[in-house]
């Protein structure tokens, strides 16, 4: 059974009560598993051993998450470091921010039988990979680091930084990540991608939006 949470940029939803989405959820076979892509501002939970999870990061943030003991494991993929609580508005909007979205995460991952002392994460992304004078990469590589210190929660890896975007591949069942940096035309593409869902963010913004890139 999987759930996946913060549909904001699927306008088909949800599929059912698996919580799948049509055309997110595809098998391949070089991998002999099921891959699920995950979009900024969603989180994704699956104990499935056969399901592998996948985002593309330039200037955001994805928490790998899983407990060892239960096979829980999930992902999330946020574009800002903090929204305020109480004035972050829609719901289906707040895993935009670091905050919302590593608590979703994490909640979500304890309702469904994991054990917060036995959790392990990864976090990876922060790039800078878009000419801004506020840095959002960096910023957003400090929040997660900071978040998980103030929860008095572990870090067993970390990858983050740098000038180029990222793709991950995550196994909830194993722990395993497997990171490429992307260049040339698949670095244009992220940035590209980027710089639309910012758009898009700013035509629909939430009480108390907080400027995302600042001068471009």
């Amino acid at each position: 059974m999987t759930h996946l949470g913060e549909l904001q940029r699927i306008s088909a939803g949800r599929d059912g009560d698996s919580g799948r989405s049509s055309g997110r959820r595809f098998y391949d076979a070089a991998n002999a598993a099921w891959i699920v892509k995950i979009l900024p501002g969603e989180f994704y939970v699956s104990d499935d051993p056969d399901e592998l999870l996948v985002t593309v990061l330039g200037s955001c943030v994805a928490a790998c998450i899983r407990d060892p003991r239960t096979g829980i494991g999930g992902m999330n993929h946020f574009m800002l470091p903090k929204g305020d609580a109480g004035s972050w508005g829609d719901e289906l909007q707040s895993a935009r921010y670091g905050n919302f979205a590593m608590e979703k995460l994490i909640n979500e991952m304890l309702k469904r039988g994991g054990s917060r002392a036995d959790l392990e994460i990864k976090v990876f992304g922060g790039g800078n990979v878009i000419e801004s004078n506020s840095a959002i990469g960096s910023k957003n590589a400090e929040f997660v680091l900071h978040f998980l210190a103030n929860e008095g929660l572990g870090c067993a890896a970390q990858d983050l930084g740098g000038q180029f975007p990222r793709r991950i591949q995550y196994s909830p069942a194993t722990g395993k990540v497997i990171r490429r940096f992307l260049g040339g035309g698949d670095r244009d593409s992220v940035v590209s991608s980027e710089l639309e869902y910012a758009r898009s963010l700013r035509a629909k913004p939430v009480a108390g939006e907080i400027q995302l890139f600042g001068d471009t």
